[in-house]
């Protein structure tokens, strides 16, 4: 409970949380506030399209989990946690804790924020949350945000420095994904297993049985597994960088 209190502590005493979750608000909700101003008959506001904007959060939720991380090395602080925790996994943990945590809570706030602005601009469109689709496409944002957190903290534990930390989630997420799909032949297949993929499944994926039209929302990701596996696929791999970023923190200087 210490370390966690004083990785609280670091977290939250620094700007760049506070400023990267006010911008991922502001991006999650004033999509959704768009996408409400603008729905017509042709173009109806639905649940999925209230959380159009849940991708442009996430990097700035990864970005803020990075920067968690790099910004102790690039200071000298790490040492001091260092030498006044030994156990390096701890100290690692304890910061990946925090940082998952704050992501969830931002990815909730943003994806019910998002809903509620929709309500509100459009008090007539259908957006109860009555089926396991609905629920999963708002109350599942806060879980992809904080696997995401956690991948990116992993990510930023082993390159050290911001810039290269945040240029390697950012191009991984808005490039890489995509440029597979150029492969012929076997593109289409590759990306279907790939992390943020399979993320945008358990949100997008699987529509509900009423057949409402997921078009003006995120688009829907066609992923290898089903939605509840596909988030424990994205979980996975996020843990797996986790633990490498561990194991390299613990043989090598601060």
């Amino acid at each position: 409970m210490t370390l966690l209190a004083v990785e609280r502590m670091k977290l939250f005493t620094t700007r760049s949380p506070w400023w990267c979750t006010a911008l991922a608000l502001a991006l999650t909700v004033g999509f959704a506030g768009l996408m409400a101003a603008t729905a017509n008959d042709t173009v109806p506001l639905t649940v999925a399209s209230t959380q159009f904007g849940f991708q442009f959060g996430l990097v700035v939720v990864m970005v803020m989990a990075a920067l968690a991380v790099t910004t102790e090395y690039r200071f000298g602080t790490i040492r001091a946690s260092f030498l006044a925790t030994p156990n390096r996994t701890s100290v690692l943990l304890a910061k990946t804790t925090v940082v998952a945590l704050l992501g969830a809570v931002v990815g909730e706030v943003g994806a019910f924020a998002s809903w509620g602005i929709g309500k509100l601009i459009r008090p007539e469109a259908d957006l109860a949350l009555q089926t396991a689709f609905e629920w999963r496409t708002v109350a599942g944002v806060g879980l992809v945000y904080l696997f995401a957190a956690v991948l990116a903290v992993g990510v930023g534990a082993l390159v050290r420095q911001s810039a290269g930390a945040i240029s390697i989630l950012l191009v991984w997420t808005f490039l890489v994904e995509g440029l597979v799909l150029l492969i012929p032949r076997v593109g289409d297949d590759i990306n279907r297993w790939l992390p943020f993929s399979m993320a945008n499944k358990f949100i997008t994926g699987d529509p509900d049985p009423s057949n409402r039209d997921v078009a003006f929302g995120p688009p829907p990701a066609d992923a290898g597994l089903a939605p509840w596996p596909a988030l424990a696929y994205f979980g996975g791999v996020a843990l797996v960088i986790l633990v490498i970023a561990v194991v390299v923190t613990k043989r090598r200087d601060a």
